[in-house]
């Protein structure tokens, strides 16, 4: 299969990628938090071929994308007035909502669970094929099952070339680290997904906001995802990874004392010299969790382009952005976490 590269969002291109989905191919879409792997989300068919083209498993949920808050009641069902809260503060941007699904959401989009989540991209080609295709976009991150999120159009050809219809490239993501996942059909409502949107900002509008156990550790076996990025690991690079918290000083001292020769280093950019002769990645300075956030996903990739034989990762503390990093990071290290 050729791949097309669509580079201007021109109307004859939006059309055209429009047409892919609507014929029920893949195609690669940019949005503000990563680039993902979309189908139309009603094609249970077209569906079963992103899990096929990523190796997802297939009890992973898909979050399914629309353009704006009126599309909810078409395929959610008994949506409470907190949605709504959300979406006028929030959309379009890095929030997913799960909500009952309606029958018209296949369970194959779903996971096979009776709910769905559903967010509004913040990004203007992207939502212009939204409304071209006239059905929602179901998407995960367009990178195969388990490799680090792309967060340009070159990571995802690098994953998906030949393998999809299309990649629309909509320019490097603003945020870098997927949406944040807030189950509303519970009480209080719960943090499934930390993301591009802080648990401090839910707070604000919500209230109670639960954080479920797969926050800041691994499901027990049989245990069913609910939403994506709960169960599996994720987003890890190719050699094994040990994440080091505490103050940035310490854990940039602890690492440089039990660094083994060869080891890959993501640290802060205060400590980028602290490390010569290994391959050094920066995640950005200690206090710019956003920057942290954008550049989390490079980090990780980039060490698949060289021969280092594990990675060790500084990670920030969980105020704001910092919870999303530091569980991107972990989640690539399986928890293997030390403390500092």
């Amino acid at each position: 299969m050729k791949t097309e590269l669509f580079t201007a969002p021109t109307a004859e291109n939006i059309e055209k990628a429009a047409a892919i989905i609507r014929a029920g191919g893949l195609l690669g879409i940019p949005t503000e938090t990563v680039y993902g792997l979309g189908a139309d989300a009603l094609n249970a068919q077209a569906v079963l071929n992103i899990f096929l083209a990523k190796g997802r498993p297939q009890d992973n949920p898909l979050i399914i994308h629309i353009p704006d808050a009126s599309w909810l009641e078409t395929y959610c069902q008994n949506v409470p007035e907190a949605a709504y809260r959300l979406a006028e503060r929030f959309w379009p941007g890095p929030l997913t909502m799960i909500l009952p699904r309606k029958p018209i959401v296949p369970l194959r989009t779903t996971g096979g669970l009776e709910t769905v989540g559903v967010r509004c991209p913040r990004h203007p080609v992207t939502l212009a094929v939204i409304r071209a295709a006239g059905v929602p976009i179901a998407a995960p991150s367009g990178n195969t099952s388990g490799r680090p999120s792309p967060t340009t159009a070159r990571d995802m050809m690098e994953d998906m070339d030949g393998k999809i219809d299309g990649v629309f490239d909509g320019g490097p993501c603003s945020v870098g680290v997927e949406s944040t996942i807030i189950d509303l059909t519970v009480t209080p409502p719960r943090l499934l997904r930390p993301g591009g949107l802080p648990l401090e900002d839910l707070r604000s509008v919500l209230g109670e906001v639960a954080v479920d156990k797969a926050v800041v550790g691994k499901l027990a076996p049989g245990e069913h995802p609910k939403a994506p990025g709960m169960k599996y690991r994720h987003y890890a690079p190719k050699a094994p990874v040990t994440v080091v918290t505490g103050e940035p000083a310490e854990s940039a001292r602890y690492i440089l004392a039990h660094l083994p020769a060869g080891a890959g280093v993501i640290c802060f950019h205060e400590f980028v010299g602290l490390y010569p002769g290994h391959a050094i990645h920066d995640l950005g300075p200690a206090g710019d969790k956003a920057e942290q956030a954008r550049r989390v996903f490079d980090a990780l990739r980039a060490f698949d382009q060289t021969d280092v034989p594990e990675i060790f990762a500084q990670c920030p503390d969980d105020r704001g952005l910092g919870l999303a990093v530091g569980n991107r990071l972990k989640k690539a290290a399986g928890f293997h976490v030390i403390e500092v």
